[in-house]
């Protein structure tokens, strides 16, 4: 059985010129003619083009393909083997990239527009974006949640660097607090309370005393938040809560 030209194109999901250009080069040359001279195709021409359409589809110039299909040392079984193996790196690398840009979506619904190795180089091994579907679910429709997608989507590498650092001191110097020996009501405490509300102020939203006081108490509701403020020091997340409640009616009175 034998196929026109046209039906081949449909077949393949091509134009009848990429045929023609196949013929005309050498690459497909159709095993026979129909009585008017129009090109017919077999089956073992469509079981080259099928070669011929996977090795272009990764990126092989026509030559190089003739050269891979005419190779008198190659069995179809060879050809296989080299697909396979071509195909195996291509999923990789798709995987990869595929990763890369959810990666990069997530990072777009954080609005922190960092390359991957700008993240490591800022965050290091935590993940910044860990709880971001959740907090655009549980936040995502107030004021205070776009005005910190506003601010983040303006920060550079350096800003988010910054940023890191004035967390990092801060950890450093509750902790030290703790140490030695300070209550949350004491003005130190309270202090350093105010530095914790600023610092959301200056980077991502007006916190105010009231709000500051509801994220208090989601440190230590929370398990996630409250494992991480007493990496630094066991007991940091209630003390700060208890220190955050003192500031707030500090500055109430």
């Amino acid at each position: 059985m034998s196929y026109s030209v046209g039906q081949v194109a449909g077949f393949a999901g091509i134009t009848v010129r990429t045929l023609h250009h196949y013929d005309e080069i050498g690459l497909l040359a159709p095993s026979g003619r129909s009585h008017a001279g129009h090109r017919r195709y077999e089956d073992a021409d469509l079981d080259r083009l099928q070669q011929i359409l996977f090795y272009r589809e990764l990126g092989f110039p026509l030559d190089e393909v003739a050269a891979l299909l005419d190779d008198p040392d190659a069995d179809p079984r060879a050809h296989l083997r080299r697909q396979h193996e071509l195909l195996t790196a291509r999923i990789d690398k798709l995987q990869k990239m595929a990763e890369a840009v959810e990666h990069a979506l997530e990072a777009r619904r954080m609005g922190i527009n960092l390359t991957p190795e700008e993240r490591f180089e800022v965050f290091g091994d935590k993940d910044p974006e860990q709880y971001a579907e959740e907090a655009e679910q549980r936040w995502g429709d107030t004021e205070l949640y776009a005005e910190s997608q506003r601010r983040a989507a303006t920060y550079t590498k350096d800003d988010w660097k910054r940023m890191q650092a004035e967390i990092d001191a801060w950890n450093a110097g509750y902790g030290d607090l703790m140490d030695a020996g300070e209550q949350p009501t004491g003005d130190r405490a309270m202090d350093m309370a105010e530095e914790h509300r600023q610092h959301l102020c200056t980077w991502f939203y007006e916190a105010s005393y009231a709000f500051h006081q509801c994220l208090g108490d989601m440190y230590v509701s929370d398990e996630r938040f409250k494992a991480f403020y007493d990496s630094t020091r066991p007991g940091l997340a209630e003390h700060l809560k208890e220190a955050i409640r003192a500031n707030a009616a500090r500055h109430a009175s």
